[in-house]
């Protein structure tokens, strides 16, 4: 029997809030971009956090042993995955916007779900959500081809961003595939965070000194932008993340973030001015829906259960 609970009002709360600061991280990401390139800050971020979680460990009296046999190689996995989203993500800020970059990152899902239909005969996808890949996929296509009348240069810069953040996007995905399916689903959530934020500290540093990103401007904005990731986004954030996956029933806490791309739209639009292509829109809102339909299954069979007690439908 699943302990976890039924989302009430405090989670349904938490969540919004935790999607509102996700959706703000490309946001941040891109307003700095000036004075630090969005890689180099996601490196430092990283090494902040991963600071910040090992003190918050050592204070609850968790021992922390990133060696161990049997976990460290898919945790090595896991990092190099996770720092390849960040990487391709923080590259695709270069080129497009934070509101395209949001919502080709966030096909995550869809993207753990194939994986886990493959590796996992517990994870095997329902109809219903292949409906969802299918409406995922053409969305993309819509959002990533539908991109109006720019310029030649301009559309072609654009495309190769939207086209990092959905490479960004599909790490990401086989990320939670390796954490769902290796001995990293017995360990505890902030030993599996610590070895993304170590490797991607490594990893994203030594790569801002290969594509010589690594000159920066000290600003208020930068210093504000990097301490906004490392303890709201990367520490405090992924925390709650996890307490909420720990505590309340996963499905349903999934359905809800497909908030997150909103968020990063919306936000997008109002603060940095992100034009809105009726091709994008349309393709964005075919993604979402499709995420829900994936991740949101479960809870779809239920209500729909409800609503005709004698449907044949199964969860």
């Amino acid at each position: 029997m699943d302990a976890r609970k039924p989302l009430d009002m405090f989670a349904v709360s938490l969540t919004a809030v935790l999607c509102l600061c996700f959706g703000l991280q490309q946001i941040v990401l891109k307003v700095a971009a000036p004075d630090m390139a969005p890689i180099l800050q996601i490196s430092l971020r990283s090494g902040m956090s991963a600071l910040l979680v090992w003190l918050y460990m050592v204070c609850r009296g968790e021992k922390l042993n990133l060696l161990a046999n049997g976990i460290w190689k898919p945790g090595l996995l896991a990092g190099v995955l996770f720092s390849l989203e960040y990487l391709m993500a923080g590259e695709a800020l270069r080129y497009t916007s934070a509101s395209r970059t949001t919502v080709f990152l966030y096909t995550s899902p869809i993207f753990a779900a194939l994986g886990l239909h493959v590796l996992e005969k517990t994870e095997r996808m329902a109809p219903l959500q292949w409906v969802g890949i299918l409406l995922a996929f053409s969305g993309i296509a819509l959002a990533f081809f539908g991109q109006g009348g720019s310029a030649d240069a301009a559309h072609g810069h654009q495309m190769l961003g939207d086209f990092l953040a959905l490479m960004a996007g599909a790490s990401w995905g086989m990320t939670t595939v390796v954490i769902r399916v290796s001995r990293l689903a017995y360990v505890s959530a902030k030993q599996t965070l610590m070895y993304q934020l170590v490797a991607a500290f490594v990893l994203l540093l030594v790569s801002a000194v290969c594509l010589q990103q690594t000159a920066f401007t000290l600003t208020p904005r930068l210093v504000g932008s990097v301490v906004f990731q490392a303890t709201l986004i990367s520490f405090a954030a992924f925390l709650a993340w996890f307490w909420l996956l720990r505590h309340y029933q996963a499905s349903r806490i999934g359905v809800l973030a497909f908030m997150t791309p909103l968020f990063g739209v919306v936000l997008g639009y109002w603060l940095l001015h992100d034009p809105l292509e009726p091709g994008f829109l349309q393709g964005a809102a075919c993604v979402l829906l499709g995420i829900v339909l994936v991740s949101g299954y479960a809870w779809i069979g239920q209500g729909l259960r409800r609503l005709w007690p004698f449907s044949r439908f199964q969860a």
